[in-house]
């Protein structure tokens, strides 16, 4: 599932980015055929790494050389509201491509927990005011308001609202 920076500009007001978030369901078996996909010299998978991150639900990287673009590949956790955001995914076209990507409701929540977790994080605190500003008609609140309880993110959402244009 595509997350991040590219996903909330797909819902709300696009902007650039330094890499490529996606969330994956991935076992180890399956981490020789994503490495032979994404060869040397041409890029760069520290399958070690990887088999870390699979084992431990965290995140590894895959490097484009030349160009220095990075995807980030976090794994999915047994987390609830991962394992929520990652069954409401759904699909849409971007780039000529048919993509996972999350519900807009998800992204808000993801974007407002990074600001959180970062201390503050203005770029993801203004990711998420977007993704709502562009969404709002059909946003679910309360499956929102639900998810800012457990999360914790209750100031966050207070701003976020108080901002909305």
């Amino acid at each position: 599932m595509l997350t991040g920076s590219f996903a909330s500009s797909m819902q709300g007001e696009p902007r650039l980015s330094l890499d490529i978030d996606f969330v994956v369901d991935l076992v180890p078996q399956k981490l020789s055929a994503l490495a032979a996909r994404f060869p040397p010299p041409a890029f760069y998978l520290d399958e070690r790494e990887a088999r870390d991150a699979i084992r431990a639900r965290t995140v590894f990287s895959l490097l484009h050389v030349a160009e220095g673009d990075k995807v980030d590949f976090w794994m999915l956790t047994g987390e609830p509201f991962d394992v929520s955001r990652f069954a409401r995914r759904r699909i849409e076209r971007a780039v000529g491509l048919n993509l996972f990507v999350p519900s807009p409701e998800d992204t808000i929540l993801v974007k407002l927990r990074w600001a959180n977790l970062s201390g503050g994080s203005e770029k993801h605190f203004q990711d998420a005011l977007r993704v709502y500003e562009v969404q709002r008609a059909s946003l679910d609140v309360s499956y929102l308001e639900q998810w800012v309880q457990n999360l914790g993110l209750s100031e966050y959402w207070t701003r976020l609202l108080h901002e909305a244009q």
